[in-house]
């Protein structure tokens, strides 16, 4: 028999492979470590599947990684399910992976300590980067899911505490796959809205699995990138997740969370009522006291000192006043008189009454004459009597 009768091309061999595996491995469960994860820009996922003796290739495309609620790292151990397939041109065998959960609890609970642990070390979670609450909010964002208990005890909470604020609700999936880039989406949304004074991110108790979008990385680095102050209520108290460290308060439950962000109706008007009756009775104890404080300065001997003696002055002052005003009557009169004179001494010098009395004046080149050595018997000279002037040649 010779050997060499059957002889197989690569690709018919590889066919061959192809078939027996793809046919005997077509449901498959398998453990193991990531490693070499990369979330291709397709969607796509590749990764590795390794224990410490082996290591196999997986692949899982995009139609089926929309189902898995938690972001793959390098490190965290994981159970597949899928089945074996072989890739031809390279003649290599992968996993083609159809679901994937974490390999127990304790993953997620070692993948949330290496992400606390990263974040930490950032500085996200440092006190100094906590931005302060509002104490009366007018307008509050709200992201969960709306059909869920959560959302409607918020409600609640809002109507009976702080009726006057208006809640802005930016729905959101809060579970399962696609929850973290929800969450994130519903987030950006509301910071856009500048007028939104606080915003609550939360939801209702669960596992850690039903928990997991508010532990995703992704979540976390918008709600410390939020302009707008964050408050997470995510679970029951007992609950922790990444976004309650990061977050700029967190409440052990949605329903905290909507009384730490609004305050109280009934305490502000108890609050009003205690301030106005508290200041009207010192007000009014104020008033009183001071009423008493004047009665004792108005009784008191130094303020009547100065009474007295205005009092004691009143006849000094009108002497004084009566002084004054007969020092300006006198000397009215004697200026009065002086003017009396001067108008007679003006009087006398009135040149029409002197030429009334019969007096003459010669005048010569217009010029009077006061002299008779003046006189110039060759000029023309003019009388000037009382009633007319006469020329003489």
């Amino acid at each position: 028999m010779n050997l060499f009768d059957d002889i197989l091309t690569v690709s018919e061999l590889t066919k061959e492979i192809k078939q027996t595996l793809e046919t005997n491995f077509d449901k498959i469960s398998v453990q193991g470590e990531i490693s070499n994860f990369k979330a291709h820009v397709s969607g796509h996922w590749y990764f590795s599947l390794k224990d410490k003796n082996a290591t196999i290739s997986c692949t899982m495309w995009k139609g089926f990684n929309n189902y898995v609620f938690f972001t793959p790292e390098d490190g965290m151990k994981v159970i597949l399910n899928g089945k074996l397939s072989v890739y031809p041109p390279r003649g290599s065998y992968q996993i083609d992976v159809r679901s994937m959960k974490p390999a127990g609890v304790g993953e997620l609970q070692a993948a949330f300590e290496r992400l606390k642990k990263k974040l930490s070390n950032e500085g996200l979670f440092e006190e100094e980067n906590k931005k302060p609450i509002p104490v009366f909010p007018k307008k509050i964002g709200i992201v969960t899911a709306i059909n869920g208990a959560a959302f409607q005890d918020m409600i609640s909470v809002a109507e009976r505490r702080y009726p006057l604020v208006e809640l802005i609700i930016a729905p959101s999936k809060v579970q399962g796959n696609g929850a973290a880039e929800s969450i994130v989406s519903s987030i950006k949304k509301l910071n856009l809205q500048n007028k939104v004074d606080v915003i609550i991110v939360g939801r209702g108790g669960g596992s850690i699995e039903d928990l997991w979008a508010f532990n995703e990385e992704i979540v976390a680095r918008e709600i410390f990138n939020s302009k707008t102050p964050i408050i997470s209520g995510v679970g029951h108290e007992i609950d922790f997740t990444i976004a309650d460290f990061v977050s700029d308060l967190r409440a052990p439950t949605p329903t905290a969370a909507m009384e730490l962000a609004t305050p109280n109706q009934n305490e502000i008007a108890s609050y009003l009522v205690d301030f106005v009756d508290s200041t009207g009775r010192k007000l009014k104890d104020k008033i009183v006291s001071l009423h008493i404080k004047m009665g004792r300065v108005i009784n008191s001997y130094g303020f009547k000192l100065p009474e007295n003696f205005v009092r004691q002055n009143y006849q000094k002052v009108d002497n004084l006043v009566y002084k004054l005003f007969a020092n300006i009557e006198k000397d009215f009169i004697h200026y009065k008189n002086i003017l009396s004179l001067l108008t007679k001494s003006l009087e006398s010098f009135d040149l029409q009454k002197t030429l009334k009395r019969g007096f003459v004046l010669v005048k010569q080149d217009s010029i009077f004459i006061t002299r008779a050595k003046y006189i110039n018997k060759k000029k023309a000279t003019t009388l000037k009597f009382y009633d007319k002037e006469i020329k003489l040649d």
